[in-house]
């Protein structure tokens, strides 16, 4: 067999076999032959009857290969484990059974695994390489990265190294760093499409679209129906506003795929962002396919409401399936439900329920996770404007629709102000410059504090209403002069209070803008060059919002632009009004 003549060596196994049909090493060496030529089921009966006569780590060793050619992965891992049992010193053995569970989806496990073989070996490269790919598959890509550190070279290649380590370093939001191992990775594997792709998605997140694109369009030459890539172009070309060109990807993407919910989706968001919303509305549905649905929205047995039935009499339970900014958003339509006899049973985050629990036509308003009562029927929040069939000229656009915080609850917080300003008399301009972090199109919409410093010298008083600051923007809010009374922001009804202290609230696209503007405020929302579908494009204002006013970025997407855009507006505005506040 070692000489390469598989007939011959069959020959003499048959020999063997006809003078003792148990000799053990005669029936696992038939097996081999057997896996050598393809024939996996003789292999594993082969094998199995050399293993019934005498059990060995060998033996199962090449019986868990021969299972794995079968596709029978769990038997394969069974075979494997018992093996390391047998030999539990064996690296060569905890790597099989790392690897088929890998293939049973246990990553954990199989991480459990190649960690045994690091640890008997340090200088092992592959084992360093595997838990790194490992760990980046459990959402790990710090300690992802400090196994690709201890790879030096991989008898696999460089190429799968730099690849991986690219994506370890675009997890961790250091995306130049990511570009530029993604570029080596190029160098050694220009064939690899993944690649490309990759490479591409670190470019967006330094909103580097144009060059993201080029990447974008070498992955699909090299793999015409690559669907993440064509994803990913349509999103560059969206955020470039060629939303034609976006419209057209996204097509391209349900030709090869018919059933693609993303590309649904997202193409249900550019209709809303052009003020289509019969033709958003209806794409919507592509987000609770099984494929879209979020995880974190419950598998309820009662019916989804989207419109259609009779509610008068019925308990609907509302769910609140959206950032806090969207729920706030579509807040507003939780009094037309109760208005069709509906007993509307809310429930929300917390941080949001002392708010909403007292919005008209709640009936019981609960927090997540909780128990929840009997019900008929079920709506996510954010299909709410689908189910009431809402239009541009139909949007419910009260100026105020948040319940009001108290007298009391005002004068508490106006109190807090006037212990760090005394009664001067200025404008107070309440400021919010980041999102969530988390939000996947945070990099877009949210800007760092000094970004607004161009405002920070205006004749007025700032107040922050950013929670959880960045670490980056510590320094300067420490010594800019802004109010910070952010450690008793403990709920958005305090947010809600402190926001009725001021004159005006200057924000990104978050919550904070949310809030402010439902309960009336004057708001001022700073806007990236493609912004979400709600502030539609190329409009000062907003249907949904009576008091705002939308600040946009140019097509350069330069926040600088804006800060003095609005710094001038702010000018007129401090030179106009003076405070009687109190």
């Amino acid at each position: 067999m070692q000489e390469g003549r598989p007939l011959a060596a069959q020959l003499c196994c048959l020999q063997a076999l006809a003078a003792d049909p148990n000799h053990a090493d005669s029936l696992h060496l038939m097996g081999l032959l057997s896996l050598q030529a393809g024939q996996y089921d003789h292999a594993i009966e082969w094998i199995a009857r050399a293993n019934q006569q005498d059990i060995a780590t060998d033996y199962l060793l090449s019986l868990g290969r021969a299972l794995q050619q079968r596709g029978l992965d769990q038997e394969a891992f069974k075979a494997f484990d018992r093996a390391v049992q047998l030999k539990p010193d064996d690296t060569e053995l905890w790597t099989c059974c790392g690897n088929a569970l890998v293939k049973l989806g246990q990553l954990a496990d199989a991480l459990t695994c190649h960690q045994r073989v690091l640890q008997a070996e340090p200088g092992n490269t592959g084992a360093a390489f595997r838990c790194g790919v490992l760990l980046l598959g459990l959402h790990r890509p710090a300690e992802a990265l400090a196994c690709f550190d201890q790879c030096d070279t991989l008898p696999t290649g460089q190429a799968a190294l730099m690849e991986q380590r690219a994506i370890a370093l675009h997890a961790l939001g250091r995306f130049d760093e990511a570009v530029g191992t993604g570029c080596r990775a190029h160098q050694l594997d220009p064939a690899n499409a993944d690649v490309c792709n990759n490479i591409g998605a670190s470019l967006q997140y330094l909103c580097r679209d144009q060059e993201a694109l080029s990447w974008f369009d070498k992955a699909l030459a090299l793999r015409p129906d690559f669907i993440m890539a064509l994803i990913n172009k349509a999103s560059s070309l969206a955020q470039m506003r060629r939303i034609d060109d976006a419209i057209a990807t996204y097509r391209q993407v349900q030709a090869i795929d018919p059933d693609n919910a993303e590309a649904e989706s997202y193409l249900s968001l550019i209709y809303r962002l052009l003020g289509d919303f019969e033709a958003g509305w209806a794409g919507l549905r592509a987000r609770w396919t099984t494929e879209m649905r979020p995880d974190s929205y419950p598998d309820f047995h009662q019916h989804l409401w989207l419109g259609k039935e009779e509610i008068s009499g019925k308990r609907i339970l509302v769910f609140d399936d959206e950032g806090f900014g969207d729920t706030i958003q579509f807040a507003r339509f939780i009094p037309l439900l109760a208005g069709r006899g509906a007993q509307v049973i809310l429930v929300v985050d917390e941080a949001l329920r002392p708010l909403l629990s007292r919005l008209p036509g709640v009936a019981q308003c609960l927090p997540k996770p909780s128990s929840l009562p009997p019900f008929d029927m079920h709506c996510p929040i954010g299909l709410l404007p689908l189910a009431f069939q809402t239009r541009l000229d139909t949007i419910p656009a009260a100026t105020s629709y948040l319940p009001p915080p108290s007298d009391t609850h005002v004068q508490t917080w106006d109190q807090r102000l006037r212990e760090h300003l005394g009664p001067d008399g200025k404008l107070r301009v309440g400021l919010a410059w980041s999102g969530n972090a988390q939000h996947s199109n945070d990099h877009n919409r949210s800007m760092p504090l000094s970004a607004l410093r161009p405002l920070l010298d205006a004749d007025a008083v700032f107040v922050s209403l950013q929670r959880d600051p960045r670490p980056a923007d510590r320094p300067l809010l420490d010594t800019s002069g802004i109010i910070d009374l952010s450690a008793h922001l403990t709920d958005f009804a305090e947010t809600l209070a402190l926001v009725h202290c001021l004159d005006i609230v200057i924000s990104v696209d978050t919550s904070i803008a949310h809030l402010a503007a439902a309960a009336g405020r004057p708001t001022w929302i700073l806007l990236p060059y493609l912004p979400d579908y709600r502030w539609l494009l190329d409009r000062d204002d907003s249907p949904w919002y009576p008091t705002a006013r939308l600040f946009r970025q140019s097509a350069a997407r330069s926040w600088d632009e804006i800060a003095y855009n609005v710094r001038r507006a702010l000018e007129k505005l401090t030179n106009s009004t003076r405070r009687t506040f109190g």
